[in-house]
């Protein structure tokens, strides 16, 4: 048996549900093992075809997409619009999606972990590989960050691509300098504020509504060339930006509010979406 190995195939950014952290932004790197015997070129399977079969695969499936764990008891499916459900949170809150199909992943388990995805992405590349290829697996890994990092969820109604979804996110980290110097109180800071949080844009809330209780749900909704969405969370699971929340506004966002913080001070924020990627705004 021989074995053919690509370490860091891609990187799938996505957005998960979990009972108590919400809607969580998340970025896992890829890494590929296939087992078969060798075919007449002497390859388990030609790199060039790598990225061109398996790593579409992998992107289709699941990158910008939300992916929802089926086992869990506080699902709930709207009878009246088979396309909207909604998820119970631990504190007693809510979060109510409704997207067309291709925006979410149903994943046959009780929570979403790397072993469960990566599952589902094996058995769905064993139709798309040739025979010779009798084995495959896949390791799904978070970036090694140091330094403060935080996960988020958007969506970009005007983006033309899968970052149009409503429910798509990111694990980023943060680089803020102050007059040339690293600045780790305040990406700690903003580290924590974004911790698990939605950041949304003004323009797309349709309604707020508090409820009994006292707890508020904001309602973003939109439609975009993929069809319409709608998402309902908590308003303390939410940040509000009075632009689009593209890398490059939240980088500018993130460096507003610290020259209106520090107005003497040069300022350089480096913000990441993902793994090896961003933008850099400097006041």
């Amino acid at each position: 048996m021989d074995h053919l190995f690509v370490d860091n195939l891609t990187v799938i950014d996505f957005a998960y549900l979990d009972p108590a952290r919400g809607l969580v932004g998340e970025s896992w790197i890829v890494d590929v093992v296939l087992s078969g015997e060798l075919d007449e070129q002497g390859m388990v399977f030609d790199f060039s075809n790598v990225k061109r079969t398996i790593k579409r695969v992998i992107d289709e499936r699941v990158d910008h997409r939300l992916v929802i764990p089926r086992g869990y008891e506080g699902l709930h499916w709207h009878d009246d619009r088979p396309d909207t459900f909604t998820w119970a949170l631990t504190d007693g809150g809510r979060i109510v999606h409704r997207s067309p199909d291709e925006a979410v992943v149903w994943l046959s388990a009780p929570a979403v972990e790397p072993a469960a995805v990566a599952a589902l992405l094996q058995q769905e590349l064993k139709t798309v590989l040739p025979a010779n290829v009798t084995g495959i697996a896949i390791e799904l890994r978070a970036e090694h960050i140091d330094g403060p990092y935080y996960h988020y969820v958007h969506g970009l109604k005007k983006h033309l691509g899968n970052c149009q979804r409503i429910a798509h996110g990111h694990r980023s980290p943060i680089r803020i300098d102050r007059n040339g110097l690293r600045d780790s109180a305040e990406e700690q800071r903003w580290a924590e504020r974004w911790k698990d949080i939605y950041v949304g844009s003004e323009e797309d809330v349709v309604r707020r509504e508090t409820g009994a209780d006292g707890r508020t749900h904001v309602t973003f909704e939109y439609e975009a060339n993929q069809g319409e969405f709608t998402l309902t969370l908590p308003e303390s699971r939410v940040y509000l930006m009075n632009t689009d929340t593209t890398v490059e506004l939240i980088a500018a966002h993130i460096a507003d509010e610290l020259k209106r913080a520090y107005p003497d001070d040069r300022i350089r924020v480096k913000a990441y979406e993902g793994v090896g990627k961003g933008a850099i705004a400097e006041r």
